[in-house]
């Protein structure tokens, strides 16, 4: 046979596209060319590829080899070619059966030494060919793992090529990997136990009990993560910001199974999964330096990855110092922060990265971090308008609660315990996402009503009427941060397990806005 064909997959952002992957071997000068709209590192796979066949012990075919990556409308990226290229040719040259091959889709970077190696992205490459109807891969066996998180699927994994030819052109019944091996049956129970281990121990190292005093500001976060709402801290340095921020992930309720395939397969993208235990089980924490830049931040670039924002999906993206980000990047994350996405344009497509994230922010209140006690503070009134001007007043709006973290007592420090454990705290965020689930339905936390939304599951009584046209005027309230006090305290009520939003829980969520019209003035 002089042509093979071999099917195959790039991503493009997070999208995968299905490649065919085609090798025609024939008589003529020799010479080895690829088409396809490859990029640099795809069109080095040919040296890659003749040098692995040869030094695994195969004939490299002396002849004219043409392979194509089809469609050409596609650009194709990385070395996840390599492998297919190989095995294309090879049933090109007739060393292979092409039907070994049909309705297989093959990944894999190749060595040299005709090693496997570990490519990005395969759980996203799995789960989308499975929804084709592929349903059979051969890939490296270091992704072996993160193949089988997919249900109903069959992942073989090798560590070199002359493996993976041993298996294609073993005959019918000799199988190394048949479906009643005990292997292949350890791997299935595998698949349906694992949605069962979360590994409580990855939930952070600080727990709440560590966190001594500040109650008001550990109800605020506490209020913040059950209705997903974004959270900004300010106190002088020392209070104890960054500790309460660094306890939030031990509070956040697991993930649901298809969350965290969505999260497994962002991070399988980015390179960032644990060869041993690849499944991401519980909320991402992602705390973010301030000299990122903004493509690091929202991803893109010429080539455009994933930013920070998508990798913590589902999660916590933490900025502390919030003054000392770019005010650029600062601002970049107004629209992500509504639309719970971001939208990517580049001359060669256009591309979506999810970004449904509880943003928590902690700052200074000044340079120096004393004001404004002015007994203390050792700033100029111009030094500390920079220094807050930095964050504009829409910014501000996309902040559900702002609260002030105030300078610890000694009494505080030296209490010997009896503070709340995450656990407890936990439990409480638990009862009340399931309240939220079961009124806002689609899995909506109230951070993320629509107005619509707003409308239905927010009515005020008269007095609660009364009271939030009087914060309206008196704090020169927006219609989007009126939106957010009602969204909080429809939380606050869950919290107590109250149908309705009674003055006390929409007083609290007022007084969540005044701090901001404290320091914004």
């Amino acid at each position: 046979m002089a042509f093979g064909t071999v099917m195959s997959a790039t991503i493009s952002g997070i999208k995968v596209e299905m490649i065919n992957v085609e090798a025609d071997v024939s008589n003529g000068l020799p010479m080895f060319n690829m088409v396809g709209y490859l990029s640099s590192e795809v069109k080095e796979a040919g040296e890659r590829v003749r040098t692995s066949l040869r030094n695994s012990g195969f004939e490299y075919p002396v002849k004219r080899i043409i392979v194509n990556l089809s469609p050409a409308t596609i650009r194709k990226r990385g070395a996840i070619f390599d492998l297919p290229i190989a095995i294309a040719i090879m049933v090109s040259a007739g060393q292979i059966p092409q039907e070994k091959v049909n309705n297989i889709l093959v990944v894999g970077e190749l060595g040299l030494d005709g090693k496997l190696l570990k490519v990005n992205g395969l759980l996203a490459v799995v789960m989308e060919a499975k929804g084709l109807g592929i349903t059979t891969f051969i890939v490296p066996k270091e992704n072996e793992q993160e193949g089988n998180l997919v249900e109903g699927v069959k992942v073989h994994s090798f560590s070199m090529i002359r493996e993976v030819y041993d298996f294609l052109v073993a005959p019918k019944g000799e199988d190394k990997e048949d479906e009643g091996s005990e292997k292949n049956k350890a791997r299935e129970k595998n698949k349906e136990n694992k949605y069962i281990e979360k590994d409580e121990s990855k939930r952070g190292r600080i727990d709440f009990s560590h966190v001594y005093g500040q109650r008001a500001v550990k109800r605020a976060v506490e209020i913040a993560v059950a209705g997903g709402h974004n959270v900004l801290l300010v106190g002088p340095p020392g209070s104890g910001k960054s500790l309460i921020a660094q306890a939030i992930p031990s509070i956040l309720p697991c993930l649901e199974n298809t969350e965290m395939l969505e999260i497994t397969k962002i991070y399988s993208i980015m390179g960032l999964l644990k060869e041993s235990n690849p499944l991401i089980t519980l909320p991402p924490f992602r705390a973010v330096h301030h000299t990122t830049t903004k493509a690091s931040m929202v991803g893109g670039g010429t080539i455009p990855r994933i930013g920070e924002i998508t990798l913590a999906h589902k999660g916590v993206l933490y900025l502390d110092e919030l003054p000392e980000f770019s005010r650029t990047v600062i601002e970049v994350l107004r629209q992500p922060l509504e639309d719970k996405s971001i939208e990517i344009t580049r001359t060669t497509g256009s591309y979506s990265f999810p970004a449904d994230f509880i943003l928590v922010c902690a700052m200074n209140p000044c340079p120096c971090g004393m004001y404004p006690d002015l007994e203390k503070c050792t700033c100029t009134p111009t030094q500390i308008s920079g220094y807050l001007g930095k964050i504009s007043q829409p910014f501000l709006d996309r902040i559900d609660i702002c609260i002030e973290v105030p300078r610890l007592k000694y009494a505080d420090l030296n209490q010997g315990g009896g503070e709340e454990s995450s656990a407890v705290i936990r439990e409480r965020v638990v009862a009340s996402r399931k309240r939220q689930y079961q009124r806002n339905k689609d899995q909506v936390v109230n951070g993320n009503l629509n107005p619509r939304g707003v409308g239905d599951h927010c009515v005020l009584s008269k007095e609660g009427e009364e009271l939030m046209e009087q914060a309206y005027h008196k704090l020169h309230l927006t219609a989007r941060s009126y939106h957010k006090i009602l969204k909080v305290a429809r939380t606050i009520a869950d919290m107590e397990g109250s149908q309705w939003i009674s003055p006390k829980h929409l007083k609290e969520g007022i007084a969540y806005r005044a701090l901001d019209k404290k320091y914004w003035r």
